[in-house]
């Protein structure tokens, strides 16, 4: 099939700029390497084997998932070293059996005694063992056991007892999405770092081996400096980057790969808006620069070629309307584009907005799509 020129392209749709993402993947390994740490790639952003295989061009490595959905998806293309990264629940044993049964080295985590005893039961009753991992509270984003609690021991000493050995720990500093600086993004790593590994060494002076040592996020791992005493990081925003990035200085603009096609409907002169017709359910309803210095509303509004025009972002989003404005508010003088424009606008948040379409259309060096690499959504198939 030729080519496609952009303006071909019937609205809205999903863009993946191809240049960008490998250089955002060739970034982010060349970092790591540097740091001497092994790298196990979160595809829960990209939900692609397509893309999946630029990370790992070597072919099927360790990787993370967030959902059994993906986890599955991925055995399937011969991914066999998979760290499930949410604490397991109970009615979803039965579908990591399953996996395991695969030939799917499945890692578990958990943050409490209650799934530990289920686990020991699981034991008990079938002899199942999987590789469990115990999450740590770095910065009091979300779940997780803090690293000096007398908790952590309790439950590794439990855990070993019932027969299931303590494989690592694990960590996500979500609160770097939080901060307002470079400087405070690596010293978030720092403390995400320390946080870990203080935990393992408790946990190995109390009997554990624990030989992984897990951390991950993409603003950690784009500013982490050091990362002794870490075994592997786990990243995967970064692949596609997005304005939450952006707006805390882990990405520019330029480096973000993934934006939304939409073309212009209409206008209300009287507000200066430009309607488009892509709304909330092409970009989703993540608001998540609405907290940072610059609130880019719904989405920024770039050209064909992925730069900014004029200061416009979405202002504001119904199902299938999308509402263009100058960020200032403004109504004389706003821009009005033509009806049949079309428009690419870069999203807040890549993993959300991608979660609205079943396929990427690949932009190559040319500006035209040269592919289309299928994805998947939702938690089962």
């Amino acid at each position: 099939m030729p080519d496609l020129s952009l303006t071909q392209l019937e609205t809205p749709a999903l863009l993946l700029d191809e240049q960008r993402m490998e250089r955002n993947i060739a970034r982010m390994r060349s970092h790591l390497q540097r740091l001497g740490v092994s790298f196990r790639p979160h595809v829960k952003t990209n939900k692609s084997i397509d893309v999946t295989r630029r990370l790992l061009p070597d072919g099927p490595g360790p990787i993370t998932v967030s959902t059994l959905h993906e986890a599955d998806f991925f055995a399937g293309h011969g991914f066999t070293d998979i760290l499930y990264a949410v604490c397991i629940a109970p009615n979803k044993l039965a579908h990591a059996a399953a996996l395991q049964d695969r030939g799917v080295r499945l890692s578990l985590i958990l943050d409490n005694m209650e799934t530990a005893r289920v686990l020991a039961a699981e034991r008990e009753r079938s002899g199942r063992l999987w590789p469990v991992l115990i999450e740590i509270d770095s910065d009091g984003h979300r779940c997780g056991i803090r690293p000096d609690a007398a908790a952590l021991l309790e439950l590794g000493r439990f855990l070993e007892g019932a027969g299931i050995p303590v494989h690592g720990v694990l960590t996500h500093a979500g609160a770097s999405y939080d901060c307002t600086s470079t400087d405070a993004i690596r010293a978030m790593a720092r403390q995400e770092r320390d946080a870990v590994v203080h935990a393992a060494d408790r946990l190995r002076a109390a009997g554990s081996v624990c030989p992984v040592v897990s951390v991950g996020s993409t603003p950690t791992a784009t500013f982490a400096d050091d990362l002794t005493g870490v075994t592997e990081v786990r990243a995967g925003v970064f692949v596609f980057f997005d304005l939450v990035m952006a707006g805390i200085d882990v990405c520019r603009v330029e480096d973000i790969a993934l934006s939304v096609l939409g073309t212009v409907i209409g206008h209300r002169a009287d507000k200066g808006w430009t309607l488009v017709d892509a709304g909330w359910m092409a970009m989703s309803r993540d608001r998540g620069t609405s907290g940072q210095a610059v609130d880019q509303g719904y989405g920024l509004v770039c050209d064909l070629d992925g730069q900014p025009i004029d200061d416009l972002i979405m202002v504001g989003a119904n199902q299938e309307h999308g509402i263009i404005a100058h960020r200032s508010g403004r109504i004389e003088g706003a821009l009005q584009l033509p009806v049949g424009t079309p428009l690419r606008i870069l999203p807040n948040h890549a993993c959300s907005t991608a979660a609205q379409y079943q396929q990427y259309l690949v932009v190559g060096a040319g500006g035209t799509v040269t592919a289309t690499w299928p994805r998947f959504n939702g938690w089962s198939a």
